[in-house]
């Protein structure tokens, strides 16, 4: 099943699309496809490494509960 959409590129965006197409010579969509992947892992990893960032600074304990027990 194929879903359509409607989509605004930019002048620019539409005419280095065409540039590409020639100098690469892959279609459009194999270029579109191939850029959303790469966007996607990229969001994807920053996505993870944000969770990751928030999992290490939420802490359910106040200051002395952490430090309880820890001579220094």
């Amino acid at each position: 099943m194929h879903e359509y959409m409607k989509l605004a590129l930019k002048q620019s965006t539409v005419d280095n699309l065409t540039l590409y197409t020639q100098l690469l010579n892959k279609d459009i969509n194999t270029i579109l496809e191939e850029a959303l992947e790469q966007y996607f892992d990229s969001e994807q990893k920053k996505l993870m490494e944000k969770n990751i960032h928030d999992d290490n600074a939420t802490t359910n304990l106040d200051y002395d509960e952490f430090w309880d027990g820890v001579d220094i």
